[in-house]
């Protein structure tokens, strides 16, 4: 019996998606030679936290793994530990909180570890047994994770007295690097560079000093640091709209035509009766959702793409099913392709303009498609 559940869990069954995500590898590696071009006194460390901002953190770490990297950055020892598993051999720095079990326990080769404040510095140094790389995150002001100025002092002492403590970078992070108050950012980078060169002083042997992400490469003349975090802007996603940068978003989202009927003047569409038909239309469906990531508020607000024409959203987006207007569509039929998410900028339904109508950021659009949705590289 065993035998026969082991088979049955063993089969593997071959199938079309109703949804599928492309990951277009080339836009990619040109987002990450963009930066790189502009930023040509600082390494670039690519940002794969949140499942690679909703790209796929397997897929893109496989892109990115021969690409010459000082290290990937993940959030979590959980996102570390599935790189290792899947073959990733580039280095990794965890850049959020790791429980401190995991940092005693940890048997991965070439992890460094965050820490975020000094009472996790202090715990960590009574129980250390094993040297271990770590980077130390300062608070500048953003005021969430980061050893505060007055705990400098305190902080040296305790890495000099522990020799399996070894810094092999610090960090920090912009508070408002793409809004308007450039003051509180000059404010911040006056206090990191200071800390630099105390930090140098103390510990020539560190390697590594960031503090900008996509964003703050705005300010790469100005900060004392030798690499970048390189987060959204790696994706194609310019939120600081830097004209110095040619980015192209490295996702789309596709499904089908599912359903095709007329209504007439006075019917109503979807769950609440949100939209009432102002004329006769010919509607479709699209078997995603929010569910599936469509986001609700594009409910009578967004449109989806068929043969290049956009076609508004009636109704209420469903959990699993989107109605569209495909009345100036002649030639149209059950499978069709539409477009839920564009790779095109400038689209309608790309993500710059769904988070726009959706009153929010692109990394929450993103980061709300679904990990179980196969990402495809092409």
């Amino acid at each position: 019996m065993r035998k026969l559940f082991r088979k049955i869990r063993e089969k593997r069954f071959r199938y079309k998606s109703l949804v599928e995500v492309f990951i277009y590898k080339e836009n990619l590696l040109h987002n990450l030679n963009e930066f790189r071009k502009l930023n040509t006194k600082v390494d670039v460390a690519p940002v794969l936290k949140s499942n690679a901002y909703g790209h796929g953190l397997i897929e893109i770490a496989k892109i990115l793994d021969t690409e010459s990297i000082p290290f990937l950055v993940v959030d979590s020892f959980y996102e570390a530990m599935i790189l290792r598993n899947e073959g990733i051999k580039s280095e990794i720095l965890i850049i959020g909180y790791s429980l401190e079990e995991n940092i005693l326990n940890n048997k991965l080769k070439n992890i460094a570890f965050t820490i975020g404040s000094l009472e996790q510095l202090e715990n960590i140094s009574k129980n250390l047994k094993t040297k271990t790389n770590f980077h130390i995150k300062f608070d500048t002001g953003m005021h969430r994770n980061g050893i505060l100025d007055k705990e400098i002092e305190k902080t040296i002492i305790l890495i000099k007295n522990n020799k399996n403590i070894f810094i092999e970078g610090i960090c920090s992070h912009f508070a408002d690097a793409d809004g308007d108050d450039s003051d509180f950012t000059t404010n911040q980078i006056e206090k990191w560079n200071n800390l630099v060169e105390i930090w140098k002083k103390n510990f020539p042997e560190t390697i590594y000093y960031h503090i900008s992400a996509t964003a703050g490469s705005l300010f790469a003349d100005s900060v004392n640091a030798n690499l970048m975090r390189l987060g959204i802007g790696l994706y194609g996603i310019n939120t600081s709209l830097d004209d110095r940068l040619n980015l192209k978003p490295v996702l789309e989202m596709k499904s089908v035509i599912s359903s095709i009927k007329e209504i007439k003047k006075g019917d109503k569409i979807g769950y609440n009766t949100t939209f009432t038909a102002e004329k006769n239309m010919k509607i479709a469906t699209v078997p995603v959702g929010y569910y599936e990531g469509v986001d609700r508020r594009l409910s009578n607000n967004g449109f989806l793409k068929i043969q290049n024409k956009f076609c508004p959203i009636l109704g209420m987006v469903s959990m699993n099913i989107t109605t569209i207007d495909v009345s100036d569509i002649e030639q149209v039929k059950i499978g069709d392709e539409v477009v839920i998410i564009s790779s095109k900028s400038a689209d309608e339904n790309s993500v710059i303009k769904i988070a726009q109508k959706c009153a929010t950021i692109p990394y929450e659009i993103l980061v709300h498609i679904p990990e179980r949705l196969k990402r495809i590289v092409i």
